[in-house]
């Protein structure tokens, strides 16, 4: 039942419960029940519309930047990622392999004030070796959906490429 839920509320617009247990063939009890734990269990951690990024922020800037840090003896990468995530100007930051260690996703008003904070709070915490900022100009996908084309030109490719 939980794995049901959870791939509805993952593969569907929003779904009220009532919609959820007529799909499921259960009753909205066990629907209330199921969402219950999957929020207790720390499985489903929120509920977020996916947003035309233009229609709410038309003047933020937003940046990839690629981390370099110095892993701790004790507490490895955990410690330093999870003081770069605390930081409000960080939407989303990640622990990668390859050429750096986080990947950090952050806004701001404007280049300036995202640069500024790279320099001023990112770069000089004692752990972070280098950084690498790159700025996000347009957004054509996210999270599955197409971005800026109307709905009927959204049709997926015959054959991928």
């Amino acid at each position: 039942m939980i794995k049901d839920v959870l791939k509805l509320l993952l593969e569907g617009e929003a779904v009220r419960t009532e919609a959820m247990a007529s799909v499921l063939g259960v009753s909205e009890a066990e629907i209330e029940d199921a969402l219950a734990k999957l929020e207790e269990e720390k499985t489903l951690l929120g509920w977020r519309p996916v947003i035309h990024p233009m229609a709410i922020a038309e003047n933020e800037v937003r940046a990839l930047i690629e981390v370099s840090i110095i892993p701790e003896r004790e507490g490895g990468f955990n410690r330093i990622a999870e003081r770069i995530a605390r930081f409000d100007q960080v939407v989303t930051c990640y622990l990668m392999s390859g050429g750096y260690d986080l990947l950090v996703v952050a806004r701001g008003k404007n280049l300036l004030s995202v640069a500024t904070f790279v320099s001023e709070k990112l770069a000089t915490l004692d752990p972070v070796q280098s950084t690498a900022t790159r700025f996000m100009l347009r957004c054509y996908k996210r999270d599955g959906f197409m971005i800026g084309t109307e709905p009927e030109q959204q049709e997926k490719l015959a054959v991928s490429p």
